[in-house]
């Protein structure tokens, strides 16, 4: 080491000691932690905080060094081998200590045994595992998933072709057009063998962790659900609305994305007659980074993907601490690390995920070309959390984006006019100067409205979980959640389509008992069924 390696003090695989604590203890779960992550060097003879070398003598440094051998050699298990060597600065003597990557994770402290002995390396300081970390490491060190792993579940070929039919549709639903819905191939049994969902046992077929997430079958799994909030300001003080989506997992993603949609800005693009709807944020990252927070999630750890909507960003939390041979910069340039490897196998079927590592860097360009600020992602320790930052743009009492308060990527594409539905409603929108721009996509919530009435409103409504429907049709549960119920011609309006075609979204919703219809030709209303 050089006197400006040690002067720049400690870092998450550097820390000093000014001498050789009597107790091994001491310095022992940092020998641990750092063979539980990416390796480490643990230096002795320098003093902390003000990087002073005090160093040893030329007689003592040697005795020291075999004590600091022989402790690690004893108390660790498995077996840590460290490389330990000296160095001279002025006539005195410093131990470099270097621990290396282990390669049979979980490594404890012997006399502390596996459940109370292991610990890790957490933004530079060493923090004992909770027990979730210990079983992934487990299955990374076995290679193996917790989503590939077999539960207690027999399956017929009836449930699982059930299963692969509604894969399948779903994947038409994702479709961008006729010439890839053409191409998409069916799922099946072998398929899903192959992703090791089903496991296969003297000709009976188990299901898989993953399996039973895609399946929603969700009671051994508490925490399988994403929580979506709209926040007042940019904290967690105050929230304008909240929903909670379970159900399978691809369903959940599906409710969540919508749910985002449904509460940021859209404007207009116009290149020559035709009209395009743009969103304030990126929709491709939208949905890319709420994937992966249901993909690469730890299903082991404690707490649900978090999807937060603040006045200045959306924030995705996802529980689980980052892959421990992987760093944030890694990550920009493309680098992944599957944590659920089935699960993102049917993800990619589906085209839920773009690629192996290319939604990081598809994130940042987004942004760039959206004239975003730069999006901040952060390993927290126990989860991992992508920030997407949005920008303030100033309008008019209708909505309407003043092309002079614009920066150059909006006013050179032709954006014109932006809808913020926290000001505008339905009606409203239809009156405004220019009629160029329709409510395609939502009902607006008030926020004064929702926010005085916060303390009063219940964590979950008789449809708040809509993990089987589509936007279209969550669209509509939310504005008769609102209102009370709606018409055809509401609906027509509400989706921004045909009279025919919101007709046959609502009876749809009618035949699976989600409404219910009351009335004949223009006194007929739609309302929500009761239980």
């Amino acid at each position: 080491m050089t006197i400006d390696e040690i002067k720049a003090g400690e870092t998450d695989n550097v820390e000093y000691k000014v001498d050789v604590p009597s107790k091994s203890e001491q310095y022992m779960r940092t020998v641990v932690a750092y063979a539980n992550a990416n390796g480490g060097r643990l230096v002795f003879g320098v003093e902390n905080n003000t990087w002073e070398i005090s160093g040893f003598t030329k007689e003592e440094v040697f005795r020291k060094m075999d004590a600091i051998t022989n402790a690690i050699f004893d108390s660790c298990e498995p077996k840590i081998t460290p490389s330990v060597s000296l160095q001279e600065f002025d006539g005195k003597y410093i131990i470099i200590v270097k621990i290396p990557a282990g390669m049979q994770k979980p490594y404890c402290i012997k006399s502390e045994g596996m459940l109370d002995g292991v610990y890790l390396r957490v933004s530079g300081t060493t923090r004992k595992a909770a027990l979730y970390q210990i079983q992934e490491m487990v299955l990374s060190t076995r290679n193996r998933c917790f989503d590939q792993e077999k539960v207690d579940r027999e399956l017929t070929d009836a449930e699982i072709e059930t299963l692969c039919e509604r894969l399948y549709s779903h994947a038409m639903e994702l479709c961008e057009d006729d010439e890839a819905r053409k191409k998409l191939k069916r799922i099946g049994k072998n398929q899903l063998l192959s992703y090791k969902l089903i496991v296969e046992e003297e000709n009976r077929s188990f299901a898989t962790n993953g399996y039973q997430l895609l399946d929603g079958q969700l009671d051994d799994y508490p925490d399988a659900s994403i929580q979506c909030a709209v926040f007042k300001g940019t904290s967690r003080n105050i929230f304008i609305t909240r929903k909670e989506f379970r159900g399978s997992i691809d369903m959940q993603v599906k409710s969540a994305y919508a749910f985002v949609l449904e509460h940021i800005d859209m404007g207009a693009r116009f290149e020559g007659l035709a009209r395009q709807d743009i969103y304030e944020l990126p929709i491709r990252t939208i949905r890319e980074i709420i994937t992966n927070a249901v993909c690469h999630r730890s299903y082991l750890s404690p707490g649900k993907v978090q999807v937060a909507l603040y006045d200045d960003r959306l924030e995705v939390t996802s529980p689980g601490m980052l892959d421990m041979d992987l760093t944030i910069e890694q990550m920009k340039t493309g680098l992944s690390r599957i944590r659920n490897r089935g699960i993102a196998e049917v993800f990619a079927y589906m085209h839920m995920i773009e690629g192996w590592g290319s939604g990081i860097p598809d994130m940042f360009m987004d942004a760039q070309q959206y004239g975003l600020p730069e999006p901040v992602l952060e390993d927290r320790g126990s989860d991992f959390r992508v920030n997407l930052y949005r920008r303030t743009l100033e309008t008019d009492l209708f909505g309407v984006v003043d092309p002079k308060n614009m920066g150059a990527n909006e006013s050179n594409s032709g954006l014109i006019s932006g809808t913020h539905r926290s000001d505008m409603d339905v009606d409203k929108i239809q009156k405004s100067a220019d009629k160029t721009l329709k409510n395609t996509d939502k009902v607006p919530i008030s926020a004064d409205k929702e926010v005085n009435g916060a303390d009063k409103m219940p964590i979950k409504s008789e449809i708040e979980i809509w993990g089987d429907l589509t936007p279209q049709q969550i669209n509509i549960c939310q504005y008769i959640e609102e209102h009370g119920s709606i018409t055809s011609h509401q609906a027509e309006k509400l989706l921004g389509v045909k009279q025919r075609r919101a007709r046959e979204v609502l009876k749809e919703m009618v035949n699976r008992d989600v409404l219910v219809k009351t009335g004949s030709y223009k006194s007929t209303k739609y309302w929500i069924k009761s239980e």
